[in-house]
Parts: structure tokens; sequence; C-alpha cells
């Protein structure tokens, strides 16, 4: 593959230009949040752009319609949210939301800022895509299926080394393992051309093995993305209690952020649109329930909205056929996502379906074009606008 359009993958400092106006990306390592800093994108939310907080598949968040970005990248960088000018759309990492807390073969959050400083001491990273993602994943295989680019996954005492989305067969001692990230990182800029991610170079994991004097030590593991997300109650292995809760279409009302804020308890975002809070006692997480569940926040597992993702549609997106995201969410409240268990007959789909007359069993996505922009990782149903109609492809792969 060649890329012929240049990276313009959008941050705080360079707005992407949407339909609907400007969008800002704001990075989160490891998708994890302070209260008050929720609090401040919430204000930011409601005072700078269009009142909502968009969850991303990287547990980043992303505000339309602003209006002020010198405002924004102010508020921002006084709740240390924006640490570096010159890296900010490179901190993509993604870590295991429940670990430390629930599960898991070790504790990976201290890993994050290890890595997030590492790589903003780096003057030359500063130049990776904005695509590019690291994974850090505790053992329990919630995140190395994910399809990063550098990555570890917690084996015992050591990390199995991920290149490319895949298993390359090193293991690094976890001591090492920061260091050994950023060195491949570094290999990937002096050999990706005008490539973005590492499995579009042809042998890129191999050549970034080599360059590192690093040798496959073990039989290769195998990760798929998984399908259960971390909602309803945990608890904590210290006797605590976190909670795990869907944002309905990744979109979070600046108010409901600014409930979530007040919980004063720590946060963190997931790849799958979701959120978890945690370190609350019993009668803290039956109080958020209750008063957090009527504003839209599902902590039900088996809640039809977790089935649901959708890119952006109209207006935010002028390659939209339709606003997709109005027409998911009247599928659910219409019950047309039907659980995937349920026996569906076969689909054909070149045919157009009316908006009102889709639906689909199990894991699916809508988009408002056929670049399909934020579908999932996994087997998901495509549900896809074009100028007459929906066409839906059942579960598949990609």
């Amino acid at each position: 593959m060649t890329r012929v359009e240049a990276d313009s993958c959008p941050g705080v400092l360079r707005l992407h230009e949407a339909a609907d106006g400007p969008l800002a990306r704001i990075r989160l390592p490891g998708g994890r949040l302070r209260a008050d800093q929720l609090q401040v994108l919430a204000e930011a939310a409601r005072d700078l752009g269009d009142g909502a907080i968009e969850v991303t598949s990287r547990g980043n968040v992303q505000l339309r319609r602003i209006r002020d970005a010198a405002a924004l990248a102010e508020r921002l960088a006084g709740a240390d949210l924006l640490p570096s000018p010159t890296h900010e759309r490179v901190r993509n990492i993604l870590a295991s939301p429940l670990s430390g807390l629930v599960g898991g073969l070790t504790d990976v959050r201290e890993l994050v800022p290890q890595l997030d400083a590492a790589l903003r001491a780096a003057p030359a990273l500063a130049e990776l895509p904005g695509r590019v993602l690291f994974t850090l994943d505790d053992g329990r295989g919630d995140i190395s299926g994910l399809g990063g680019d550098f990555g570890g996954h917690a084996v015992g005492e050591d990390y199995a080394l991920l290149l490319g989305g895949r298993d390359s067969g090193i293991r690094v001692p976890s001591a090492q393992l920061v260091a050994v990230l950023i060195a491949a990182a570094h290999e990937f800029q002096s050999v990706r051309g005008e490539q973005w991610r590492l499995h579009e170079i042809p042998d890129g994991s191999g050549r970034i093995a080599a360059a590192l004097s690093l040798e496959p030590t073990a039989d290769p593991l195998e990760f798929t993305a998984p399908q259960d997300i971390p909602i309803g109650w945990f608890d904590q292995q210290d006797g605590l209690v976190s909670l795990g809760a869907g944002v309905p279409l990744g979109s979070l009302p600046a108010r409901t952020a600014e409930f979530l804020a007040a919980v004063d308890r720590p946060i963190v975002l997931t790849p799958w649109r979701s959120l978890v809070l945690s370190d609350m006692d019993e009668w803290t997480a039956e109080q958020v329930v209750r008063v957090l569940a009527p504003m839209g926040l599902i902590f039900d597992a088996a809640s039809p909205w977790l089935l649901v993702s959708a890119c952006a549609g109209r207006p935010g997106c002028a390659k939209s056929h339709t606003d997709v995201r109005a027409d998911a969410a009247a599928a659910v409240t219409e019950g047309r996502v039907l659980p995937a268990t349920t026996d569906q007959a076969a689909l054909d789909d070149t045919a157009p379906v009316a908006p009102d007359s889709v639906a689909v069993a199990g894991r699916q996505h809508w988009s408002g074009c056929e670049r399909r922009c934020g579908r999932p990782k996994g087997a998901v149903a495509d549900i896809v606008a074009g100028s007459d109609g929906y066409r839906v492809t059942p579960l598949r792969n990609e």
C-alpha cells in the first residue's frame, strides 16, 4: 500500500474541519482521566463545542463544533490534558481498563505513564503518524486483539512483544518493555516511508525485530478482538467496587459527564466507547447507578445499545448519505437491534433497505458511506448507507 495523502489525523492544536465545524481530538493515554479533568472536558464541550464528549475506539475523546481553538487549548493545558504540543497527536496508548482492579496476570497501570513519558521525551517520535497505536495488555486478552502497532502482552513475569498487531514470539522482561516499545517505534520511523501503520510495511515486524537484535523464543500467541466489554458491577481485589458503563453511540452529554466528575473517583475510557468508574464503596456505587442510569449510561450488559456502534454521519461528515446515529438510535429504541442468539434469515447486501426496516441481530456498525469509519474489530454486521437506503452485510471479521 502506498499513501498518496498526508496524515491528517486531528489533535488539539490541529483541528479537523468536519462538515459541522472544527473537531478536536484529545489523547488520553490508557483512557485515564481524573475527575477534575473530566469536569474540564465537560465545561469545554458545553462552552466551546456542541455540548457532548465523544468517546473514540482508542479511549480518546473528541469535541465537535469548536468555536474557539485557542481557548480550548488553554483549558486543556491547564488540566494536564495537553502536556506536549509537539507529541500530542501520537500519545495513542491502550491499556486493559480493569488492570490492577479485577483479574489480569499483572497490573499495567504504572506502565502507561512510563510509556507516555518516554514517548514525549523522544523528539523524533513527534513525527509518528497520528494513527500509530501502542497497547498494554495485562494478560487477559482484552487489548492485544485490537490491532496495535507496538504492544506488550503479559505472560507470567515477562511480556510478549506485539508488532503489527501480532505476537512476534519475542519475550521481554517487564523492566525493559517500555524501552523496547520506544526503540521499535524509532525503527518504524526509519523504515516506514509514507506508511502510517506497521502492518502496511512488507515484513515490517521482522525488519524491526532484526534491527533491535531480538529473536523469538516462544510460539506466538493468537489474539482476537474481545466480544465482552466490562459493563456492570465489579468487586475489586481491594474490597472496593468498580462500575462499567456503556455510552450510547459513544456520545456523552456534558451534563452527564459533570455528574460523573462529581463522584470524584478515577475514570477510564475504554476502546469500546464505554467507561469504568473505580474505587467506590458499595453505597456510592449504588447511588451512581441510581442517578446515572436514568441519564443514559448503560449498566446492563444485556442492553441492545452495547451491540451498536456508528460513524459520525450527518451533519458531522460531508461524505455521509444520512444521519446514521439517529437511524441507529431509532433501531435500538424500536426493538430492531436483536440479540445475537436470534435466528435470522440470510440477508442480501445488494438490495437497499429503508432506515425504518433495518433489523439486524448481534453486533453491528452503522456507516454513512462505504468508508465505514469507526468500525470495531472482530465480527460485526455492516449496515452501510447509500443514496437509496442501507445495505446490510451479515457478521464478518475484519
